[in-house]
Parts: structure tokens; sequence; C-alpha cells
């Protein structure tokens, strides 16, 4: 796989602001936020996105969901609620090919997501 800025996050070699990190994820905001708060779950492993995932990575997928609750929370989000997604592909609108989960929240947030 080519390596993507995420990757240099995930390993810490690019300094951003994290909110949230352990052994298997990272958490930090996006530099091009699209909601009052927009925060980018990325895991340490490499994988590109979604359609990579397989069986053995069910675990790191559940503990990805976790923590987007978890700096939800942090955030404040729970009451006015929060969407989480993630894109696949460039037709699904990926930029980043390290697969991420975006949190945003902080206003009404319309569907379709265009």
């Amino acid at each position: 796989m080519t390596d993507t800025i995420f990757g240099a996050i995930a390993r810490g070699e690019t300094e951003v602001e994290l909110v949230f990190q352990d052994e298997r994820a990272v958490a930090f905001r996006d530099i091009s936020p699209q909601a009052p708060v927009h925060l980018l779950v990325i895991p340490r492993q490499s994988l590109v996105s979604l359609a990579e995932v397989g069986e053995n990575d069910t675990e790191l997928l559940g503990h990805l969901l976790q923590v987007c609750a978890r700096v939800a929370r942090q955030e404040g989000l729970e009451d006015g609620g929060y969407r989480v997604v993630t894109n696949v592909g460039g037709d699904g609108g990926q930029s980043v090919f390290h697969l991420h989960l975006h949190v945003l929240g902080g206003r009404a947030l319309g569907w379709p997501p265009g």
C-alpha cells in the first residue's frame, strides 16, 4: 500500500492535535471541518478502506466505533446527536486512502448528505 498522511499521523511522524490515542487508534481534528465539530478516527494499522477489511478486523472496527462514541462524548455531542461516516473509494468521496471515520456534529446535519 502507498503510505498516506494518515499513516504518518498514526505512527506519530506528523504532529496534529490528538483528541484521543491508544495502541490501536488515534483521533484528531479535521483540517477542513465540514461541521463545528469534525474529528477523524483512524486505525494505527494500515487499511485502505472498509472495502479492504476482513473477518480478522472485526475487533478493530468495533474499537474504532467505540472511539467515535468516546470522542463525541468528549466534545459534548451526545445530547444534540452526531454523524459517523466513512467514505470508500473515489466515487464515495474518499480522498485519503487510509481507513478513517468522520465524527461530525455541533449543528443539524441534512440528509441526504450530498
